[in-house]
């Protein structure tokens, strides 16, 4: 071991390990109920997943590709699955979807209410940006230990993990999509008389939805990692074959584990992209960016006096 610069060194690494031992013993009814939902959930999206028949699954799959991205990624996602199922890992990417999208589910819950707070307060998003900076520079495996601590090893801990590891994007894009629509729209909206609710609900989210999804895309991608690094901790899925390779030393089953996670990978990477492309909703819309924001300002304005008529 190299020898200190300094003749004391500060027990940082004391001071920690004391404290996490502390939050272990007297939170732990605390990360308990945290736990609750997150398993329920799981639980609840893999039994599901795994129930669905594997052809009724690649026809739902194609419908809604088709739907969302086209026919070129709606083919690109059936054979994806198809090989999976073909080469034997059905069962446990089905495991790795379900990791993946109760992720991705409490990231939104959590992220876009914190994102829209940020966009709307400068006091706020500078407190969080910090917390933002440290969680996105910080290496994925060093989230393993605190979560381990406080949760246990297996599936559950790891969708925490994961959970906590591609939160800042879609909090990060949230406010930045917020923060992109000019002040003119802002200003418009509140003299055509819009509260602040409905400036949100009908411009402010409606203009900023192309930015949110490229959050949530890069949360998603971001889940993809993290869920396979946390079968270091015992989740399941096909980061858990990949392991197993890499502890064989069977370079077979390794790579097919990392073929199927790339697979998967590919398919939600171009279907939330197509997703946030305007040109992808479903009936006639606005040509424009300004026919847009006069059509929410119209409505909200419209809905403002309907109440004003009402209370007279």
């Amino acid at each position: 071991m190299a020898e200190p610069v300094f003749d004391y060194v500060l027990p940082l690494e004391d001071w920690i390990q004391t404290a996490v031992e502390w939050i272990v013993d007297e939170w732990r009814p605390f990360f308990q109920a945290v736990r609750w939902p997150v398993a329920n959930t799981l639980d609840t999206l893999e039994a599901f997943l795994l129930s669905v028949p594997f052809l009724v699954f690649l026809a739902v799959l194609f419908l809604l590709s088709w739907r969302a991205a086209g026919w070129r990624v709606a083919i690109f996602s059936v054979v994806s699955m198809f090989f999976i199922g073909l080469i034997g890992l059905w069962e446990h990417a089905m495991t790795t979807l379900a990791i993946i999208f109760t992720a991705l589910l409490f990231d939104v819950l959590v992220g876009v209410p914190l994102g829209l707070v940020a966009g709307r307060s400068d006091r706020f998003w500078a407190l969080v940006r910090p917390v933002l900076d440290i969680m996105q520079t910080t290496p994925s495996f060093v989230y393993l230990v605190p979560v381990v601590m406080l949760f246990g090893v297996g599936t559950v801990p790891g969708v925490i993990a994961t959970i906590i590891f591609s939160l800042p994007p879609v909090v990060r894009m949230t406010n930045l999509g917020i923060r992109q629509v000019t002040p003119e729209v802002v200003e418009a909206g509140h003299a055509f008389g819009a509260t602040n609710l409905q400036m949100l609900r009908d411009i402010q989210i409606p203009l900023a939805l192309p930015t949110i999804m490229a959050g949530l895309n890069q949360t998603l991608l971001l889940g993809m990692v993290m869920g396979t690094i946390a079968s270091m901790i015992g989740a399941e899925g096909l980061g858990l074959v990949v392991l197993r390779g890499i502890g064989r030393l069977d370079v077979g089953l390794a790579a097919i584990g990392g073929l199927g996670i790339v697979l998967i990978a590919m398919l939600l990477d171009r279907i939330t992209q197509a997703m946030g492309q305007d040109s992808r909703h479903a009936g006639p819309q606005p040509k424009s960016f300004r026919e847009r924001v006069l059509r929410a300002l119209i409505g909200g304005a419209f809905l403002q006096q309907k109440k004003i008529v009402r209370r007279v």
